[in-house]
């Protein structure tokens, strides 16, 4: 479990680099250590056997890409936040849409992760199922708490 800390831990600590990461291309190398970092963390805590392994990276990997739309959603409603953040209040129009906009993102996670345990239930025991479910919790909390960390509170 320590070693699932120290990656979560490198993980946060990369995801703190955007503001400084000024180039499309620094970004680019920035998403790509931050995914491989993630899947050494699943890999170092599923205990997979080689014929487990075989069939469950490519599901992983197919809930990975579908993933990204909806870290891409979030990031764009983070964004669309900050820029009504600092143009003054909020106004209450602005807020009702970004509320919305991020309850559906919250639901569209849900349903995609509904949608991908017949999968894995497919190629790996129901315990491996539920661990590989936690550890996508866990990083993903990290993830989300780092994003938001410096989000003011709507005024």
């Amino acid at each position: 479990m320590k070693l699932v800390q120290v990656v979560l831990f490198a993980v946060a600590t990369l995801l703190a680099l955007p503001a400084a990461a000024q180039t499309t291309s620094d970004m680019q190398i920035l998403a790509q250590k931050i995914k491989a970092d993630k899947k050494v963390v699943v890999a170092a805590n599923m205990q997979l056997t080689e014929e487990e392994a075989k069939s469950f990276w490519p599901v992983y990997d197919a809930y990975q890409k579908d993933l990204q739309g909806i870290n891409q959603r979030l990031l764009g409603t983070i964004k669309r936040y900050a820029d009504a953040y600092n143009k003054g209040p909020v106004s209450d129009e602005a807020a009702k849409k970004l509320i919305n906009e991020a309850i559906a993102i919250e639901d569209a996670e849900v349903k995609l992760k509904r949608s991908y345990v017949p999968k894995l239930e497919k190629v790996i025991p129901g315990m491996k199922v539920a661990r590989y479910l936690q550890i996508e919790n866990k990083i993903r909390a990290v993830v989300r708490y780092d994003l938001v960390s410096g989000v003011p509170l709507a005024e």
